[in-house]
């Protein structure tokens, strides 16, 4: 577990930008079972979730389509959250940061972490909006 103050500003990225934090495990069920689309961000204190993932999600929100709900667990801190939107994202094995994309509660779209690093914030936003024009309205 990571100290409060230590994730706070990696929090608060997400959240000013519209991003809903899910701290428990009945919150990500509630969340990825919402009709429509629900990206889910796994938020990590790496380098690659400050230089590109958050700014890469982030970023990728400013498309003309977009998911219905943006939300995000925090790894390492709400570990129980964590795995529950982990279980979600089966087939894929865990990853931080990742960020996964449904759609009426099926998983439709996967970054994992090695799609994360080395890439730019405009990747992958560009990424996600290739996901966002396909499943989004």
């Amino acid at each position: 577990m990571y100290p409060a103050e230590l994730v706070k500003p990696m929090r608060e990225e997400l959240v000013a930008a519209g991003f809903e934090e899910l701290h428990t495990v009945e919150s990500v069920e509630n969340a990825i079972k919402r009709e429509g689309t629900t990206l889910v961000m796994v938020n990590s204190v790496c380098g690659c979730a400050a230089g590109t993932a958050r700014p890469g999600a982030i970023a990728s929100t400013y498309n003309d389509k977009k998911p219905t709900h943006l939300t995000t667990v925090f790894a390492g801190v709400d570990k129980e959250a964590t795995n529950k939107a982990r279980e979600f994202m089966i087939p894929f094995p865990p990853s931080s940061p990742c960020i996964a994309l449904f759609k009426d509660g099926n998983l439709v779209h996967m970054l994992e972490r090695h799609h994360i690093e080395g890439r730019s914030a405009q990747a992958i936003a560009q990424n996600l909006v290739g996901a966002y024009d396909e499943f989004c309205e």
